[in-house]
């Protein structure tokens, strides 16, 4: 969650608030996008719900990278279910992969960050190994020229859990997966969560 986020209304598109939060990762030099239902509603180009944060994502590998772009910044991990300081120069292991990011003296909203694994040229998802796709079709361009974690990616995420929002998020943009992208989550849920109910609807 974005620190300080406030939930957004369907009729602000894109919010200031994620405009910011993209605005601190410009110049970054690495691959990094917008995930969670931000993403699939920049994907569609529309708000579908409204939105109560902003999740951004990079690769575990430029996690180093990160804290250079941000400096001045502190940082805090999620280990253990809790949320600690992330020392400089700690680098962070699975199954660690959540991150707060906080400006000096408060001065931008902070920011949640995601790190996502990545083997060679291959995203791979971290719940299940097995399930992979090349790294550079892992992030789309979408509205607002701003980068998205790929939408059938972020359904996969979603799966897990089931909320009302992740089942609103797979109804809004089921249809505008594309046959390439619906057969990739139909086969990555059959791997991953056989039996899955968005099964029949892919």
């Amino acid at each position: 969650m974005t620190q300080g986020a406030t939930p957004s209304a369907p009729g602000a598109f894109p919010t200031p608030g994620l405009l910011a939060a993209a605005g601190a990762m410009q110049g970054f030099g690495a691959p990094w996008c917008v995930a969670g239902g931000w993403a699939l509603d920049l994907f569609l180009g529309r708000a579908t719900r409204p939105h109560g944060d902003v999740d951004l994502a990079l690769f575990r590998d430029d996690q180093a990278r990160l804290r250079e772009h941000l400096a001045g910044w502190s940082f805090r991990k999620v280990a253990g279910g809790r949320v600690v300081d992330w020392p400089a120069g700690e680098r962070l292991l699975p199954p660690v992969h959540e991150v707060y990011a906080s400006p000096p003296g408060g001065s931008a909203p902070g920011l949640e960050l995601l790190l996502n694994e990545r083997e060679g040229g291959e995203w791979v998802f971290r719940r299940d190994a097995r399930v992979r796709c090349p790294a550079d079709r892992v992030i789309v361009r979408a509205a607002a020229g701003l980068p998205v974690l790929c939408p059938a990616v972020v359904l996969l995420y979603k799966a897990k859990h089931l909320r009302p929002q992740d089942e609103r998020d797979f109804a809004a943009a089921r249809d505008g997966l594309g046959p390439a992208r619906r057969e990739w989550l139909r086969a990555a849920l059959e791997q991953v969560h056989a039996g899955h109910p968005w099964l029949a609807r892919l």
